[in-house]
């Protein structure tokens, strides 16, 4: 837990600043102190290498360093013992005093266990999923709706004031593509293609011939003998609406919703654009050269200028980035996140630099790159073009694995690695399925206190259990699994790291596991009973709490 961590650093920064201070050293050159938890067992709870960051300042050999700050360091109730290790780390083994402060903990504090006040009630924007109108949501969208509403859930749970958006880019090229598209499609099934060839980067997906169906059972062959220009308008709004309220549809089913919905649109009928432009031309960041109006990105670390407006008039897409993000931090936004996919990350310094021209820290945006996923189908990846309509979508998937299972899966990986998503494997009811691991846990933790509560026992108030009973290695595991929770809570919310809480889940489910399969909890001795009540109730409340920052179910019974 972080009390315990902090406890050791004071008591390590006092030791080495005696030992560094005794040796020549000022208190203005002290390195920072820093804990972290050792990856192999028997290497303690907590280890720091402040004695190898002192060896060079002081000329001294870092074992010999940790050895001396140890020896100042002396006994403490909670510490079981004090190890040097290696070269000169120092690792600390925490007493059962520890493991009684965490359970409490978790179990006073229920829901609110693992809470962080990291974000201080700072107003943070999650930008996420934002798919062009064009088509419907396929499983990388999925990937990155999951992404972006566990990052929000993770802040929220880490104190900050978060609200969630999709941009709906429902301006330029691709808007016109799939009006064309479905115009194209209209005559073709009306017997009359000749008049509205399909374009060549058309959208070729069945959906457009749906659409298409829709608007001749809506209003028949009456365009038939209308100009083009006159009845596309229709085609492209009916299509655009259509696709928008499936995507809707697919994100409230998948468990995702959003606080706004942004539209490209309302950049340029509000004037947006314009005046993000003449705030850039008045501050010198915008520049005519050859007849376009071009942003001058290299003063900020870009590689090289940027269009804004071509010769021809016409904005970029770029410009419409850089007014739509002018306008969230005229919002008010302390730090804005966007979730793109990885084929977006030549983007990013661009978008800094522009962050950068409109007056604010290049670091309150943050970009999460959402890397591809692999779709597997019996042993066969599945191609996922929305330009070829050879993809499977998202409500597909959800259909076939559901919401909890999915979820999960595009939580297993960083966000920024590619992601092999077996369908298989998200279907199967055994330990085999991690998701399946994780929920089962939830659920033999359940069944323990439905049985204890058909015997009439409840839970015990901490003031009269025995925590030092609990001395097996399986219940001191999944007691410091459980101490972990508010630290990895800190971790991910500064890294905005969502799959972080999936692998805590795992591990402490499979923490609980062990000790369930090694150790009765019910109908032994009643002092060992009580003190292994009390910790199975303190891991279903961290499992459940991991879970929830998830949006993934904690089932009572599979």
């Amino acid at each position: 837990m972080k009390e315990v961590s902090e406890f050791l650093k004071d008591l390590l920064l006092r030791a080495a600043m005696d030992v560094a201070t005794g040796k020549g050293l000022s208190p203005g050159e002290m390195p920072e102190v820093l804990l972290e938890r050792p990856r192999h067992e028997g290497q303690g709870d907590w280890a720091s290498n402040i004695a190898m960051l002192l060896a060079k300042p002081l000329k001294a050999r870092p074992r010999e360093l940790a050895e001396e700050i140890v020896s100042k360091i002396g006994k403490d109730p909670h510490l079981e013992k004090i190890e040097v290790a290696g070269p000169g780390f120092i690792n600390f083994f925490v007493t059962n005093l520890w493991v009684r402060d965490v359970l409490e903990t978790a179990v006073n504090e229920r829901e609110n266990f693992g809470r962080s006040s990291q974000g201080k009630g700072r107003k943070v924007q999650v930008e996420f999923v934002s798919a062009n109108p064009t088509g419907p949501l396929h499983v990388g969208h999925g990937r990155g709706a999951a992404v972006g509403d566990m990052t929000a859930s993770l802040l929220e749970y880490a104190g900050w004031e978060v609200e969630r958006e999709y941009y709906i880019n429902d301006a330029g090229l691709q808007m016109n593509l799939l009006g064309q598209s479905t115009q194209a499609r209209y005559f073709e099934l009306l017997e009359v293609a000749e008049k509205a060839p399909f374009p060549e980067n058309g959208y070729k997906g069945d959906y457009i011939y749906d659409l298409a169906k829709e608007i001749i059972e809506i209003e028949g062959n009456r365009f038939v003998g209308m100009p083009l220009d006159e009845s596309f308008p229709v085609f492209q709004a009916y299509a655009a609406n259509t696709i928008l309220g499936g995507i809707r549809q697919d994100l409230a089913l998948f468990g995702v919703s959003f606080d706004v919905w942004f539209s490209e649109k309302s950049l340029y009928e509000k004037g947006l654009v314009e005046s993000a432009l003449d705030f850039l031309k008045q501050r010198g960041h915008a520049y005519d050269k050859d007849g376009a109006l071009w942003f001058r990105t290299t003063a900020f670390g870009d590689d090289k200028d940027r269009v804004l407006v071509r010769s021809n008039g016409v904005t970029t897409y770029f410009a419409s980035d850089v007014a739509y993000h002018k306008e969230k931090f005229d919002r008010g936004f302390d730090l804005v996140i966007d979730v793109w996919g990885a084929d977006h990350h030549g983007y990013v310094p661009r978008m800094k630099a522009a962050v950068e021209a409109l007056g604010k820290d290049r670091e309150a945006l943050q970009i999460l790159l959402i890397q591809f996923v692999n779709l597997l189908r019996g042993g066969h990846q599945v191609s996922m073009s929305t330009r070829s309509g050879e993809f499977v979508t998202l409500r597909e998937v959800l259909d076939e694995v559901g919401i909890d299972a999915a979820r999960f899966f595009f939580a297993m990986r960083r966000c920024d690695s590619h992601l092999d998503f077996d369908l298989e494997l998200a279907k199967k009811a055994s330990t085999d399925n991690p998701v399946f691991y994780v929920q089962y846990a939830n659920a033999r933790i359940q069944s323990i206190m439905r049985e204890a509560a058909s015997r009439n026992i409840e839970v015990a108030a901490s003031s009269s259990v025995d925590f030092s009973l609990l001395r097996e290695p399986e219940e001191k595991a999944l007691a410091k699994r459980i101490a972990r929770f508010p630290e990895e809570v800190e971790k991910a919310a500064y890294e905005l790291a969502a799959h972080r809480i999936a692998f805590f889940a795992y591990d402490l489910a499979s923490d609980f596991h062990a000790f369930y399969n090694a150790h009765r909890v019910l109908g032994v001795e009643d002092e060992v009973s009580k003190a292994r009540l009390y910790l199975v109730e303190a891991a279903r409340v961290a499992l459940t709490n991991a879970l929830g920052i998830l949006r993934v179910k904690a089932p009572e019974r599979m």
